[in-house]
């Protein structure tokens, strides 16, 4: 039963939209998802390779490794975000665990891809308040920190178009969030 245990949890960690690392104190790589391999790509496509750590990876696992004996009795996450562009912003968490059959305990990062998940609760929002094709496009790129002139720009519309937009948006969300007053 522990074999299919073990796969079973293989399977979930590898399924994992978020990059999961499990390094060693001396920041050799023990296990990456499929996840966490993308992302290397995406930080440093001349390194891509099986056993890259980026540094700005490896610098907040040595920040946290530095400052563990402060905080010994207390479960630390250091925390930082890798930016990119716009659309590639990554959050990084890194934290002390202890694995069976290792004498010191190990580092595990996860990596969040700050606007995939940001995507999710768009969607839900899109249902939510029944934006059309279009204002679903403009609601993620405004909820993704763009102006109204950059939405414009990218969607080869213009600037009144995207103001126009984003008031009936904004109409649906607070009709959505008032209760419907009876007559």
């Amino acid at each position: 039963m522990i074999c299919s245990d073990t796969n079973f949890l293989q399977e979930v960690i590898e399924g994992l939209e978020d990059g999961i690392l499990i390094l060693s104190n001396t920041g050799k790589l023990l296990h990456a998802n499929g996840s966490a391999h993308h992302f290397f790509c995406q930080f440093h496509q001349e390194n891509c390779h099986d056993n890259f750590v980026p540094p700005p990876i490896w610098n907040l696992c040595e920040s946290l490794l530095s400052n563990q004996s402060c905080f010994s009795d207390k479960l630390i996450i250091l925390s930082d975000e890798i930016v990119l562009d716009k659309l590639n912003i990554f959050q990084i968490r890194v934290r002390l665990i202890d694995l069976d059959g290792f004498d010191v305990p190990c580092l595990l990062v996860t990596i969040q891809n700050q606007s995939k998940s940001l995507k999710h609760v768009v969607l839900t929002e899109v249902q939510k308040f029944e934006l059309t094709q279009r204002e679903a496009e403009i609601w993620f790129l405004y909820r993704n920190n763009y102006t109204y002139k950059e939405i414009a720009t990218k969607l080869y519309i213009t600037i009144n178009t995207v103001k126009k937009h984003i008031k009936n948006i904004l109409a649906k969300r607070q009709a959505s969030v008032m209760p419907e007053e009876k007559d």
